[in-house]
């Protein structure tokens, strides 16, 4: 065990807590956020609004560090990352999320709150990986 792996479970932890108690294991809730020209639900947008603003000052202490606190070295994104795989995972993202009303965090956040709902969300998902993962290795 790496000693990144005690900060990653309370950090999952605190996420899942974060979604739990914002409501976002509730498909119904996603489904009315997205749902903009009936009863819409603007929950999700203020759960967003929270994490742009850790992550606005979480950018701040980044750019004054020069290292991370348990890493050697950030691993930070750039536009060589933007492929035309990544884009059309994010669709297909955006897709099931639409449709389901889940996504990872909330999915498995959701199996502590409502299994049964969340065991399809969770099984299709990891079926959808492996079958990324067997289309990678093709190509």
């Amino acid at each position: 065990m790496t000693r990144l792996a005690p900060i990653a479970l309370i950090s999952g932890i605190l996420f899942g807590a974060g979604l739990a108690l914002g409501g976002m294991t509730n498909p119904a809730r996603v489904r009315g956020f997205l749902d903009i020209f009936g009863e819409w639900d603007p929950t999700l947008a203020f759960v967003m609004g929270g994490a742009v603003i850790v992550m606005a000052i979480a950018w701040r202490f980044q750019a004054r560090m020069a290292e991370p606190i348990v890493a050697g070295v950030f691993a930070l994104p750039d536009r060589t990352d933007l492929t035309p795989s990544l884009v059309g995972g994010a669709a297909l993202f955006g897709i099931g999320w639409g449709i389901a009303g889940l996504c990872p965090g909330p999915g498995f956040a959701a199996l502590v709150i409502a299994p049964a709902k969340a065991v399809a969300f969770i099984a299709a998902m990891l079926v959808g990986m492996l079958i990324a993962r067997f289309l990678e290795k093709r190509d």
